[in-house]
């Protein structure tokens, strides 16, 4: 097997590379991925706004809470954990996104 795998690297490599001809770039009315230009000329950037994070945070934060409060009905750490939760998950989303 160890032969083989080397064969064929070796062939692989001793081929010529051809290089195929390519289209030019083509500008997009002023769109660049999550960027773009206005009317006015000013550069926008679409930034996620947290829903994401938000949900994905307060149903970690309210399970979190529901184990760490051990007393009781438990509402009270699975509503606080569902709060705190959803506030970092949120702020996490909204601040990885970089758009200068």
């Amino acid at each position: 097997m160890r032969k083989i795998s080397l064969a064929i690297a070796a062939a692989s490599m001793s081929v010529p590379m051809v290089a195929l001809p390519t289209a030019p770039a083509v500008a997009h009315d002023g769109y660049h991925g999550k960027t773009w230009k206005d009317s006015r000329g000013r550069w926008r950037c679409k930034r996620p706004n947290g829903t994401t994070g938000m949900l994905v945070g307060g149903a970690a934060g309210a399970l979190a809470g529901r184990a760490i409060d051990t007393r009781g009905d438990r509402a009270t750490g699975t509503i606080l954990g569902a709060a705190a939760g959803a506030l970092i998950g949120r702020e996490i989303e909204r601040g990885r996104s970089r758009c200068r």
